[in-house]
């Protein structure tokens, strides 16, 4: 499987996500490949926010070598699924799609702990406290993504 984490900038959200699916999708033996991006285009080239980092290294995961991209609408032949961190996110994203099998793919992350209730990730880009509880949402999130692929269907 393929994945791609989008927010806003590509260098909060995102990068966190990517790095938890990784490691949870590793530890459970499933070859996957994942990515990140932003909708914005501000932090190209960029690492992670450093606050992400430290979250991430406090949990054991290291997502130092990261670097920020912008999406592009050729992300949708590359990847099965793409969860996006709000609302903003999944519309900027659903506009470059160019038919229902490309919408198909592009999910809001906390639709996996929450189905349907359009729950969105805060940013927490100007609140240093958030970083600890963006990282247990989206921990959970994962862990119920990687928990459903183990689940014998």
């Amino acid at each position: 499987m393929r994945i791609l984490m989008v927010c806003l900038g590509n260098i909060c959200r995102s990068p966190l996500a990517e790095g938890i699916m990784k490691t949870k999708a590793a530890e459970s033996g499933l070859n996957w490949e994942v990515d990140s991006a932003g909708t914005g285009y501000w932090h190209s080239g960029e690492p992670p926010d450093r606050r992400s980092i430290q979250i991430a290294r406090k949990n054991g995961i290291d997502i130092t070598d990261q670097r920020a991209r912008q999406f592009r609408a050729a992300d949708f032949e590359k990847f099965d699924k793409i969860f996006v961190m709000d609302v903003n996110n999944r519309k900027d994203v659903l506009v470059q799609a160019k038919d229902e099998t490309q919408r198909q793919k592009v999910v809001l992350m906390l639709d996996l702990l929450f189905p349907g209730q359009d729950r969105s990730v805060p940013d927490p880009y100007y609140d240093d406290n958030g970083f600890e509880e963006v990282f247990g949402m989206l921990d959970a999130a994962c862990t119920k993504f990687v928990e459903a692929a183990l689940s014998p269907k």
